[in-house]
């Protein structure tokens, strides 16, 4: 009589196991892009925007492409992650032309030349008249007033400075700077060795 050889017990059915989403790649574009948006408009601060939105944008664009292999479920997330991106570089591309518009506006502003009059006035005599740019004044000594002094000045502060001294005799100065036929600062002062300032726009 042949000994039967035993079958070994049946394994339990067991069913392949489902791989967690990977969304990790779209969260991110998400939140790269979410921080973007917020700093781009921000002046100085949203230069850190530029980056922000880049990276975001090529993220969320790459979870979006999980999502359609089928390995990612976060397709809105990944999708609000890429318009994000998109308004914050907007934002920022438009501060570029803004910025550069600033720049060229001060530039032309400084290279343009303004006619500049200086006037002095008053009772007192033997002043001290300091003039023109800030960064080149001319100093006179004037033994009566009125005075006057025309000139064409460059820079952002066109109108310059003017300052007038009396001596120890004393008396009333006043100073007044016109640019452009536009008065833009006056000033006066009394007693002996008083100071009137004006400082032009």
């Amino acid at each position: 009589m042949t000994q039967q050889t035993p079958y070994p017990p049946a394994m339990p059915y067991q069913a392949p196991q489902q791989q967690p989403p990977r969304n990790g790649i779209g969260i991110t574009g998400f939140v790269l892009g979410l921080v973007g948006l917020v700093f781009s408009p921000i002046p100085f601060i949203g230069v850190v925007a530029w980056p922000l939105v880049i990276l975001g944008l090529i993220f969320s664009i790459f979870g979006v492409v999980r999502v359609n292999k089928g390995v990612a479920t976060n397709k809105v997330l990944s999708i609000v992650g890429i318009v994000a991106s998109v308004i914050g570089l907007g934002v920022c591309v438009a501060w570029v032309f803004v910025f550069n518009q600033a720049v060229n506006e001060v530039q032309d502003e400084y290279n343009r030349t303004a006619a500049v009059t200086y006037d002095v006035t008053g009772d007192a005599t033997g002043v001290e008249v300091t003039y023109g740019e800030a960064l080149n004044p001319i100093s006179e000594t004037v033994s009566a007033l009125p005075w006057t002094k025309q000139m064409e000045n460059k820079g952002l502060i066109k109108g310059g400075m003017l300052t007038v001294m009396a001596d120890e005799t004393g008396g009333e100065v006043t100073c007044k700077i016109t640019v452009d036929g536009t008065v833009v600062a006056t000033n006066t002062a009394s007693g002996p060795f008083a100071v009137a300032i004006c400082t032009g726009t």
